[in-house]
């Protein structure tokens, strides 16, 4: 923007003017409480001056080795403190982080590591033998050129010491002794420049070959900074990691409880029982999670919980549409819900359905169908709109016209990494494209309706399955659900329900389970809404617990055509 004018022509200098990085949090948490706890996992606990020092090592250890601007460290783990700790001191030597979502299989992990040409790969003891399986298939495929990356291990006293001894067997260097390598006081640089890339995480679409998501040190510190403002966070929040850190970076909450000089409690295995233990042991006060693990801890056994709950525990959910009735449930037993909604392209959630004084007095039902929204852009997100897919015009804010939701700003990626289509498709018109359909509501709040691939097409009208889903949430032998379209002979496509029942719920009759199930959907909804056909089962996830649709999609094409009925 050359040429506009001001009442002064004063430059930018060193003095008045940085590139903004999520980094200097650590440095500043470290300097005003070294001594508060920062990163607590199982018996081992360290204080924020030791996070400050083992990130610097980390650092250091990367650049005696020549690793630097324009590489990809990739990290393979679960919520363990490595993982913390790379979120800084990766991007602290100049390098990328490439944190690998661990529920993916060998085959995915060997292309995503070969797509972002991974320079180090650092894993986890039990996640092991996936890289050394995914670093195989790279080898075969490389055909010669093949330069294979450095291997760290992460060793962790909980787990089995036999699978660290064969990953050191193996000639992978133990992530302590590499630490041990680096300097605690190591001098590490801030980014020349803030477009600079911080990390890189491929998506869990369900296209042919991931898309690697390419974020940036300024979009990463705005982020940051958002995701504590809008969920009211306070200096010293206790936060757990129910949420992998591998999704989004951890919602950058990663880089937000630095900023906040917060201390982050590790899981490595999410149940129920483990939240309410460190609700009660170590007093937290935040966690987030989608909403099937919501699920699981509304629906928990009596010895498995620990209610009351001692105080009010901030809960954040985004990653689907939650269904009111877990949402009411969850404030039923004293967890503060806060609903979002993003993608791995906008930095994770980066709109919020913010809370309004005036739902207080609302009845608790129609309180969690208000919150059930995906609602309004963060604060440094600085477009959100409903468009039409043809016209690009924004939608009328009715609840009712259904158009594609798109953001712009500096919450948006970068761009996918080599994948100039990718990018053009989802760049069209000046908006990033998020591919999910919703509503605007006349309050201004947006609202999901599908993906544009799950809305269902019955005798030319169009079902969203997200709502006949939220419907049978209310069922109560129902644990999850998930609804496709499947041929239908007379409507052309009708709604399939595909359903897990809860445990104590009797499986024998399946027909008798099935007609209550339809029977209760008639009650609830418009007759055309209605499954047609309910099958029982376990529901197929991804590896970040999302229900895979098109595995459901295609069962029900396997299962035919619903037949027209002769009466």
């Amino acid at each position: 923007m050359a040429g506009a004018r001001d009442i002064d022509d004063l430059p930018k200098n060193d003095a008045n003017y940085t590139a903004l990085t999520p980094l200097w949090f650590l440095e500043r948490a470290a300097l005003i409480h070294p001594s508060r706890l920062s990163v607590v996992h199982g018996s081992r606990r360290y204080n924020w001056l030791q996070t400050y020092q083992r990130c610097r090592r980390l650092a250091s250890a990367l650049s005696n080795i020549y690793i630097g601007a324009g590489d990809t460290v990739a990290m393979i783990a679960p919520n363990i403190p490595a993982i913390y700790e790379a979120h800084f001191g990766v991007p602290m030597a100049g390098a990328v982080l490439n944190c690998v979502n661990i529920r993916l299989n060998a085959q995915t992990i060997s292309f995503l590591l070969g797509h972002s040409s991974s320079a180090v790969v650092m894993v986890d003891q039990e996640f092991f033998p996936l890289a050394e399986e995914a670093l195989k298939i790279l080898a075969q495929n490389g055909h010669g050129h093949y330069k294979p990356p450095l291997l760290i291990v992460i060793g962790d006293e909980s787990c089995d010491p036999e699978a660290l001894k064969y990953a050191l067997s193996k000639g992978a260097i133990e992530y302590e002794k590499f630490l041990e390598t680096g300097n605690p006081e190591y001098a590490w640089k801030s980014p020349e420049d803030e477009w600079q890339s911080i990390t890189l995480g491929y998506t869990s679409g369900t296209t042919a070959s991931p898309k690697g998501v390419v974020l940036s040190h300024r979009g990463a510190y705005l982020m940051s900074l958002s995701a504590g403002l809008v969920w009211g966070m306070n200096d010293g929040a206790i936060y757990l990691w129910t949420l992998p850190m591998f999704h989004c970076n951890g919602w950058c909450y990663t880089w937000a409880l630095a900023a906040l000089c917060g201390t982050s409690i590790c899981l490595r295995q999410v149940t129920a029982k483990a939240v309410y233990s460190a609700i009660a042991e170590h007093k937290v006060t935040h966690f987030c999670a989608a909403p099937v693990v919501l699920n699981t801890i509304v629906n928990a056994p009596k010895e498995d919980t620990i209610l009351p709950l001692p105080h009010v525990v901030h809960v954040m959910t985004a990653g689907a549409a939650p269904p009111p009735p877990v949402l009411y449930a969850m404030s039923q037993k004293g967890f503060r819900i806060t609903h979002t909604y993003g993608l791995s392209e906008t930095y994770g959630p980066s709109t919020v359905c913010a809370w309004k004084p005036e739902w207080d007095s609302l009845p608790p039902e129609a309180q969690a169908r208000m919150n059930a929204r995906q609602g309004v852009r963060y604060a440094a997100l600085e477009g959100l709109d409903v468009v039409n897919t043809q016209t690009m015009q924004p939608v009328p804010s009715d609840g009712k016209t259904v158009g594609e939701i798109v953001m712009r700003g500096n919450a948006v990626m970068k761009g996918y990494l080599k994948n100039p289509k990718a990018n053009k498709e989802a760049f069209a018109n000046g908006w990033f494209h998020s591919g999910d359909l919703g509503v605007k509501h006349p309050d201004g709040y947006i609202e999901i309706k599908d993906r544009s691939k799950d809305i269902i097409i019955s005798g030319g009208e169009n079902i969203s399955s997200v709502e006949i889903e939220n419907i049978l949430y209310q069922h109560p032998a129902i644990l999850e659900v998930s609804v496709v379209a499947r041929a239908d002979e007379r409507w052309g496509e009708s709604p399939c329900a595909f359903v897990t029942l809860k445990s104590k719920v009797d499986k024998g009759n399946g027909q008798r389970m099935g007609e209550d199930i339809m029977k209760f959907c008639k009650s609830k909804m418009p007759a055309y809404w209605v499954p047609k056909s309910v099958v029982f089962g376990e529901l197929p996830k991804t590896a970040t617990g999302k229900v895979q649709k098109h595995l459901l999609r295609a069962k029900a094409k396997e299962m035919g055509p619903v037949k027209t009925s002769k009466l």
